[in-house]
């Protein structure tokens, strides 16, 4: 599992969003903040209300010159299918193979009922328009991830 710090380079990926096309960090260099969120499963009831809530902050986002990227192992037609269902108007990237997961230091061992996996570890990452880590959320409550994320961005 990789050790990322805040104030180092935010890790490199390019990846393929929801329609197909590549997305890569630096795309948005110099413009933008990047809220990259890493997520376990597409359509599962506890990611559903995180992407829904970001969807609703798109505005908000926007004032803190911000966009989100979500990130899970998913196919890239799953992931259409859940922008299609919950209407989300923002990228959604799969790393099937969770190279940048790794990268990222959020793909480890987890515990469900019982049973012991391997997945994502649900974690954002706010990267500055510079590129460096801003701040790292390792606790994400699914339900007021959207807020916290706000009130990180307005003391950056």
């Amino acid at each position: 599992m990789a050790t990322i710090k805040i104030g180092n380079a935010a890790p490199a990926f390019s990846l393929q969003d929801q329609n197909g096309k590549k997305v890569s960090l630096k795309d948005f260099k110099g413009k933008k903040n990047v809220v990259l969120y890493f997520y376990p499963k597409a359509m599962t009831p506890g990611c559903t209300v995180q992407a829904c809530g970001l969807r609703d902050s798109k505005k908000d986002l926007a004032k803190h010159s911000a966009v989100a990227l979500g990130v899970s192992p998913d196919p890239v037609a799953r992931l259409k299918k859940f922008e299609d269902k919950e209407d989300l108007n923002f990228v959604l990237l799969s790393d099937k193979d969770h190279g940048i997961a790794d990268k990222y230091g959020v793909w480890g061992l987890k515990k469900f009922m019982g049973r012991e996996f391997m997945g994502i570890i649900r974690s954002t990452f706010i990267i500055d328009k510079q590129g460096k880590l801003a701040h790292i959320m390792d606790k994400v409550k699914t339900k007021s991830h959207h807020d916290d994320v706000i009130e990180i961005l307005k003391s950056l």
